[in-house]
């Protein structure tokens, strides 16, 4: 239990920057998906499926008053979509090899609809660059953004005020 009123609020502020960079990014993916129109590829779901597990982590300690623990988990989660998005830019850069397999966006339904959506759907590889910003591709951004944010939360959950 936190009794120093010093150490809560840099926990609030941890809880905060958890949930702003979780929510933040996996919103943009999203919203880049759905209205943007770019299809995620499999390691682009990776991706999002570390900042959800960040976003559990910072709701339950939140939600249940939960301390350092489950905010250190955000963080970790935090930093491995960030890792896998450090490795995506790689293998988008050819600095890595990357997966012969390809995804898609089709869904389920008969045999023949379900035929029918996947060759109608977008094929997306994990090589190549769908869209980049400042020479710097999704996959990268969230590399940086993700391994920054994790680091603050970190700092902030870690860091011990100063005896007088």
């Amino acid at each position: 239990m936190i009794t120093d009123p010093y150490e809560q609020d840099r926990l609030a502020l941890a809880k905060a920057v958890a949930l702003l960079a979780a929510g933040g990014l996996l919103a943009a993916a999203f919203a880049f998906q759905y209205w943007g129109g770019l299809y995620p590829c499999e390691m682009c779901w990776w991706q999002r499926y570390a900042h959800i597990a960040a976003l559990a982590f910072v709701l339950l300690a939140l939600l249940a008053g939960g301390g350092r623990a489950l905010v250190w988990l955000a963080a970790l989660a935090i930093a491995a979509s960030g890792a896998i998005g450090a490795y995506h830019a790689g293998v988008e850069l050819g600095w890595f090899e990357g997966f012969t397999q390809c995804s898609w966006t089709a869904a389920g339904g008969s045999t023949e609809d379900l035929l029918k959506a996947i060759m109608a759907a977008p094929m997306v590889r994990c090589d190549e660059i769908q869209w980049s910003w400042l020479g710097l591709s999704m996959a990268g951004w969230n590399a940086i953004l993700s391994l920054l944010a994790a680091l603050v939360i970190l700092w902030l959950s870690l860091k011990r005020p100063r005896q007088a």
